[in-house]
């Protein structure tokens, strides 16, 4: 997939300078800053959910405990 964005000359510039500090293309760059972008605000969304989870009933467990429970030990 071929996706295109605009740049002014300046980022474009900052962005071949780090690709080049790198030894990267621009595009590997690009589609890495893009996936942990997404990946950052997808751990936070889960991350946030389980602090409200653990708010509305803050029990917590142990290794032992959850290792018993599951049929580990």
């Amino acid at each position: 997939m071929t996706i295109s964005i605009r740049l002014t000359p300046e980022e474009a510039e900052l962005i071949r300078a780090y690709a080049n500090l790198k030894n990267q293309s621009v595009s590997e760059v690009m589609r890495r800053a893009i996936l942990e972008q997404i990946e950052d605000e997808f751990d936070l969304d889960v991350y946030e959910k389980a602090m409200t989870e653990y708010r509305e009933n803050p029990k917590t467990y142990s290794l032992d405990e959850i290792e018993k429970e599951m049929g580990l030990r």
